[in-house]
């Protein structure tokens, strides 16, 4: 795994951070009724940026937003790019371990800083959530976010794509 704290230049982040939280910006979020499948029981919010899956491939209008991530990154192929919200809740909710795709890299950008976190089945290692903060590592590792309880809400964005 691999951590890397001040990912964005200052301004690419605050780009970023202006679109997800202007309350007047057309920056939409959708609910999706599963977490790490659908009808999980869980709930989040989420704004899809790029999916393999779909056509066309670009699915946002702030795709210009991450394409600074992308020349750091350096994917030679895209599976899906995804900003993820959870809400607060009064107790820190694990949402099940998971790999999102297999045989690539999954990288995650903390957008916010709180005490929600990832974390990772075989070693139960945790990586708290800070603004401007990478992780990336192996996509076959199984892993689960989980809420955050000292901030309004945990956002993510999620990338998963070949190196």
């Amino acid at each position: 795994m691999k951590i890397m704290k001040n990912f964005l230049s200052e301004d690419n982040f605050k780009a970023i951070e202006q679109v997800i939280y202007n309350p007047v910006s057309d920056f939409c979020w959708f609910l999706s009724q599963g977490i790490h499948h659908m009808h999980d029981g869980f709930s989040q919010m989420t704004h899809t940026f790029y999916q393999k899956e779909l056509n066309p491939s670009i699915c946002s209008n702030y795709y210009h937003l991450i394409v600074p991530i992308l020349k750091i990154l350096n994917p030679k192929k895209l599976y899906r790019i995804r900003a993820n919200l959870l809400f607060k809740t009064h107790m820190p909710i694990e949402h099940g371990y998971h790999t999102d795709y297999s045989d690539c890299t999954t990288s995650i950008l903390y957008i916010n800083t709180n005490n929600g976190y990832t974390k990772f089945n075989k070693s139960q290692e945790k990586t708290i959530s800070e603004r401007n903060k990478m992780i990336s590592f192996d996509s076959n590792l199984e892993h689960t976010g989980s809420t955050c309880t000292d901030q309004p809400y945990r956002i993510v964005i999620n990338f998963n794509y070949v190196i």
